[in-house]
């Protein structure tokens, strides 16, 4: 007798089951977000054959006694400081980020080092064996215990992981894998879903650190359900334009270390380069004395960081100006616009604006806000920034400059490389200690027209 299926729609963002469609998730509220799915009866009953009435035991947090924690060193600084020091035993990572932006490339990167002292299983489901060796041997990569598998089957993969008991496992995608005992198609909110919570017992049972690849979608979220970031003990984010060379990895979530790490990376012919020196590499080759260019210095976790900013503004030719950002949150321009017109005197009324973060980086920290503006007044006024200057705040819609932390990390990040004048707030600059004002020329500001006037002494 054929067994009777149930159809149910599942959220893609918060995992809600009903059994009927709405065009809005009745939990989370999002819009066009639940897919439908369809189970077997059987499978729901094996499903509830899972709770088991087994005895448990609770343990005291002083019977708890902690494992000495086991980290393996990948051979690339940048990638194990975002990770905390190095992938940590039996834990689950996902890496996402744009397509061709070079999440296949690094983790096979890390088998050139790890390959040579451990055995180290890498799952493919979207290359053959003969592309994966032709890459291979284009990054120049020999780790004689590299084993690769070319499979769909998460089951089928998850068995092999039992059998093999590889020291590493890296699947690549996790889109691409397949419950064969549910209907749905790979990539599905289901098929992701299970996948996942397979690939973590499997990694925690046997100790084994696995990791994932994630694909994203048109929003550039991670494909799939929003329980995928909440099974995994790390998610580790690509930044970074696919024609341009240079590439962040940010640590979204991280179980085991600090979230407040970035790795810089250079994408070359031999695959990802490690960059030492992000600060002196984004800001090579700017323009000098051109007007709307001005350099900031902002902080990626405990790393400060110098990105020139540039600005446009332009008669308009249209009814309403047109505003665009690369890199830099639209609605935070639109804000500093309205504060310069407002509280300095300057009008972009008439005027197309256009903001650019040079490098492909996004940023969206607050000390930018005053580096923003000086570009913008620059352009409108044909008024070049001198290059050795530097400027970083907060700015209030009062028109004011508020503190911001960090500074002097950011004033010696800005001496280190040879700049010789900083705009900063002034209530940072009472921190400040006599042997750093001696380096280096710190005008302090209050208003946004004494940060410009600044700039014509």
């Amino acid at each position: 007798m054929a067994q009777k299926s149930k159809t149910v729609f599942v959220c893609s963002e918060c995992g809600y089951e009903t059994p009927k469609w709405f065009g809005k998730c009745p939990g989370c509220g999002e819009w066009s977000t639940l897919q439908e799915e369809v189970r077997s009866s059987q499978a729901i009953k094996e499903t509830a054959k899972k709770i088991s009435t087994a005895s448990v035991r609770s343990y005291s947090l002083s019977e708890i006694k902690p494992d000495n924690e086991i980290r393996y060193k990948t051979g690339m600084g940048e990638l194990d400081r975002v990770l905390g020091g190095g992938i940590v035993k039996g834990s689950l990572v996902l890496i996402s980020g744009d397509p061709g932006i070079g999440k296949s490339t690094i983790l096979l990167q890390i088998c050139r080092c790890l390959g040579e002292r451990m055995n180290i299983l890498y799952v493919s489901g979207e290359e053959s064996y003969n592309q994966i060796k032709l890459r291979a041997d284009r990054l120049n990569i020999s780790a004689s215990g590299l084993y690769i598998l070319c499979e769909t089957d998460i089951q089928a993969i998850s068995e092999h992981i039992i059998s093999a008991k590889p020291n590493l496992v890296i699947i690549d995608s996790i889109q691409t894998m397949n419950f064969t005992e549910l209907t749905s198609s790979p990539g599905s909110v289901a098929q992701v879903r299970e996948s996942t919570n397979l690939l973590m017992r499997t990694a925690k049972s046997l100790s084994i650190p696995i990791l994932i690849v994630g694909h994203v979608n048109k929003d550039g979220n991670i494909a799939g359900p929003k329980v995928l970031e909440h099974i995994v003990d790390a998610v580790l984010y690509f930044e970074g334009e696919r024609n341009l060379s240079f590439r962040i990895l940010r640590a979204v979530k991280n179980r085991f270390g600090s979230t407040n790490e970035i790795g810089a990376f250079e994408m070359t012919d031999r695959g990802l380069e490690e960059v030492q020196n992000p600060s002196q590499m984004l800001i090579s080759g700017r323009p000098k004395n051109t007007p709307g260019t001005c350099v900031a210095c902002v902080m990626e976790g405990s790393r400060p960081l110098l990105a020139e900013i540039q600005g446009l503004v332009t008669p308009t030719s249209f009814g309403t100006p047109r505003r665009m950002t690369n890199g830099f949150d639209y609605n935070r321009m639109a804000m500093l616009i309205a504060v310069l017109e407002k509280r300095g005197g300057y009008f972009f009324s008439n005027s197309d604006v256009y903001i650019n973060i040079v490098g492909g980086l996004k940023l969206d920290e607050p000390a930018l806000d005053l580096t923003i503006a000086m570009a913008l007044v620059s352009s409108l006024k044909d008024y070049p920034i001198k290059d050795d200057v530097l400027a970083f705040g907060e700015i209030g819609l009062a028109g004011e400059i508020r503190a911001i932390s960090h500074c002097e990390q950011r004033i010696r990040e800005a001496a280190r490389l040879g700049f010789s004048k900083c705009i900063v707030p002034k209530h940072n600059v009472r921190s400040l200690t006599e042997e750093l004002k001696n380096q280096i020329e710190i005008i302090g500001v209050r208003t946004i027209r004494q940060a410009f006037e600044a700039l014509i002494l």
